[in-house]
């Protein structure tokens, strides 16, 4: 026998099988690169506001942050908040990995540049900004303000470090990304014009910077309820997917299943999100399956995890405030349903605007739970908001229940 029988492989006896067959998930590389930080890493369903996680002193960025994996978007992109301090500036950073930038609190300038070059590419942002750093560029958050500023960030970390797994290369790699980052002076001038998305031809924009996405004018969309409008920033040449999505006052997004990425940050209003696996079927509280729904409240700063867990899920978002409910969904890269990889040219349906029983994965509003609908209106009767959910809108021979686009 070998004294250190763990340390050896054994050919499995007649009607044996080989392995364990129950094992501990092994820890991945951007796993262990988060441990290493020395910060907290919050994992959890969603949060109701990221200005309340916790943070500890951070010293490869400077400043203090905590790493954020809401369940199910492990090893799909990555995320944290980190604290500008007041009047201070983070530390240079630079890395082989894309990453987008939502100002939570606070107002500031980005210093960008390439290795070797002397000019610095400088902007303003301000509590509601989006922007993107370029592929590979240094660059530095400086605060402008006395007070803390608070920043969201949105990376593809894990899915470089998960298949290159050497740190030194991917914070020190010399090669300037031109296709990325041109250096154009007019490179981080907000740009307004729309153009169909070249998938999906749903309304986009070009640009790096939005200055204030809270406020911003959103062009109407129609596929997630009636009113509903939306935009998807196209920045930095990135494969990092996110929207921009607004929902009126009193009325609510119809349930629709895909699998997990998507995250919802709330920048307007505040609300909250059922989320439960798609084989509970469409009315998972009149079957009496409650418990095994989800549910995530949320306010300004506050984030969610569509699809928390494995295989497909139904979510459904609420907002309850006199402002409407405004998100912003981010999905990483090559995640969204429209980016996946797959047989070039094979036709596909945007599944998550159509109803199911047109083939596509959305629950029509006459088809959804009847407790949807009660504690929907009991909920905007409490925050005295009055509801805007039309009874036609239920109402199966209706064409305003399949057709929400002719309903504003």
């Amino acid at each position: 026998m070998h004294d250190t029988p763990a340390g050896h492989w054994h050919e499995p006896k007649a009607g044996q099988n080989a392995g364990f067959g129950s094992f501990k998930r092994a820890a991945m590389p951007y796993d262990r690169f988060m441990e290493s930080e020395g910060i907290p890493v919050y994992r959890s369903i969603g949060a109701r506001r990221m200005q309340d996680l916790p943070l500890a002193p951070w010293k490869r960025l400077g400043g203090r942050g905590t790493y954020i994996q809401l369940f199910g978007t492990e090893g799909l992109w990555g995320s944290y908040v980190v604290e500008v301090p007041g009047a201070g500036a983070l530390n240079t950073d630079k890395h082989l990995y894309e990453k987008v930038v939502f100002v939570i609190e606070g107002r500031g300038t980005t210093e960008v540049w390439q290795d070797g070059e002397t000019k610095r590419h400088v902007f303003e942002w301000q509590k509601g900004s989006l922007f993107s750093i370029p592929l590979n560029t240094n660059h530095r958050m400086i605060n402008a303000s006395s007070a803390p500023a608070l920043l969201y960030c949105g990376t593809t970390a894990p899915n470089v470090m998960n298949v290159i797994d050497n740190m030194d290369f991917i914070f020190n790699c010399p090669y300037s990304f031109t296709d990325r980052f041109s250096g154009a002076e007019d490179y981080f001038k907000p740009k307004d014009d729309l153009e169909p998305d070249p998938v999906r031809g749903l309304a986009m924009r070009r640009t790096n910077l939005i200055p204030d996405i809270i406020n911003t004018q959103l062009p109407l969309d129609n596929r997630r309820s009636p009113g509903y409008r939306r935009v998807e920033p196209f920045m930095a040449g990135n494969r990092f997917y996110l929207w921009i999505g607004h929902h009126e006052t009193g009325r609510y997004s119809k349930a629709h299943k895909h699998m997990s990425a998507a995250v919802l940050l709330c920048v307007k209003g505040k609300g909250y999100t059922y989320t439960w696996p798609a084989d509970l079927g469409m009315t998972p509280w009149k079957d009496g399956l409650s418990d095994k729904i989800l549910r995530q409240d949320y306010e300004y700063g506050g984030i969610v995890s569509a699809a928390p867990m494995s295989g497909d899920w139904f979510h459904q978002h609420f907002g309850i405030g006199k402002e409407g409910l405004r998100v912003s969904a981010w999905h990483g890269p090559n995640n969204q349903r429209s980016r996946k990889a797959g047989k070039p040219g094979e036709q596909l349906i945007d599944a998550g605007a159509i109803d199911i029983k047109k083939g596509g994965a959305a629950i029509p509003y006459y088809m959804e739970d009847p407790n949807i609908r009660v504690e929907f209106a009991e909920t905007l009767k409490k925050q005295g908001v009055e509801s805007r959910m039309n009874p036609e809108f239920y109402d199966s021979t209706s064409s305003a229940a399949d057709e929400l686009g002719d309903v504003m």
